[in-house]
């Protein structure tokens, strides 16, 4: 399998090459370029071509949440996970909504973000303790969606999604195609009025499809 191949986005450069030198020493991780900016962010996105997007969100001229737009808009393809200081409710939804696929804190303990690289390169969505918190607190029973408005493929592919797996490994469990498993999440997030797979794979959490040991957190 190759490499995960890392861009690291932060305007700190002493915490850039700290967070490079951490995943250097691994031979499924290569970090292939740093940037400054959200700005330069997406221009060595554009050229480097990365897997796997580690951005911060407080920095000057394109700031991460913004940058993060660009990209998901830009590259779809691309695996995008906050690392911040910030701890607030609006930069967690925003995020999410920008289209991270990951939101961790810079206290995160060091084999936990490597961890968290690989999780989120597989599908998963690695997000700190408190801020997943945040987000099943935010995450009510819609009264006028109950999950009983799920199919019953559409309840398996959100209990499979909630286990942390990525879209080819649903497809290949319950032998479907990949197209099929996208169709049933498109279904999934309007009859549950979610926005995204990391707001699912939490509701199911929160809706007792999952067990707790499959928090996305």
């Amino acid at each position: 399998m190759d490499a995960i191949r890392v861009l690291i986005v932060d305007d700190h450069q002493l915490f850039r090459r700290g967070v490079s030198s951490l995943l250097a020493g691994r031979e499924d991780i290569e970090v292939v370029g740093e940037a400054n900016n959200g700005a330069e962010a997406v221009e060595r996105a554009r050229e480097l071509m990365p897997d796997v997007v580690l951005m911060d969100i407080k920095m000057p001229e394109l700031d991460g949440l913004a940058a993060t737009k660009q990209l998901k808009a830009e590259m779809p393809y691309v695996r995008i996970m906050m690392l911040t200081v910030s701890e607030t409710d609006e930069d967690l939804f925003e995020a999410i909504k920008a289209g991270a696929s990951g939101y961790l804190l810079k206290n995160v303990d060091p084999d936990h973000l490597v961890a968290s690289v690989l999780q989120v390169q597989r599908g998963e969505v690695p997000i700190a303790p408190t801020m997943a918190a945040k987000i099943l607190r935010e995450l009510t029973t819609p009264s006028e969606a109950p999950i009983q408005s799920l199919t019953s493929r559409e309840r398996q592919v959100l209990e499979l999604l909630a286990s942390g797996m990525a879209n080819k490994e649903i497809a290949f469990t319950l032998k479907i195609s990949e197209n099929t498993v996208k169709n049933h999440l498109r279904n999934i997030l309007e009859k549950l009025h979610l926005q995204n797979r990391v707001q699912a794979a939490l509701y199911a959490v929160r809706m007792g499809l999952a067990d707790r040991s499959s928090d996305p957190s």
